[in-house]
């Protein structure tokens, strides 16, 4: 499945205040929506950034109007997964980053995919 629609532009980041410092930022959106590709069926989840910046950290408005761009998307749980984390790295250039997903229960399976910059 290729990425159809670019949304890595829709990211925004502001200096860091302090990078000569690691320091970590979580973000938890508790609420993500992409829709499964082979059945149409919405699915849920969550998505948890844990990242050390370098010289950018990610503005929160545009990560949330980021993420709201799946809202439509049909896309399995591995490639929205590993597509945040490229898009993620691509703009901000974190020191490092890991991107959870962290799915609802669908026919009595729930799934967690865990990516990490670098590997």
């Amino acid at each position: 499945m290729t990425d159809a629609t670019d949304f890595k532009a829709t990211l925004e980041v502001f200096e860091n205040p302090r990078p000569q410092r690691n320091f970590t930022i979580e973000h938890h959106c508790p609420e993500f929506t992409s829709v499964c590709p082979k059945t149409g069926q919405p699915d849920y989840g969550k998505i948890l950034f844990t990242y050390v910046p370098d010289k950018w950290c990610v503005e929160l408005k545009s990560l949330k109007m980021y993420l709201q761009s799946f809202r439509n998307e049909g896309i399995f749980y591995e490639q929205v997964t590993n597509r945040i984390l490229d898009d993620f790295v691509e703009i901000v250039q974190p020191r490092r980053v890991t991107v959870e997903s962290q799915w609802t229960p669908r026919g009595g399976l729930n799934s967690n995919i865990i990516v990490r910059y670098p590997e």
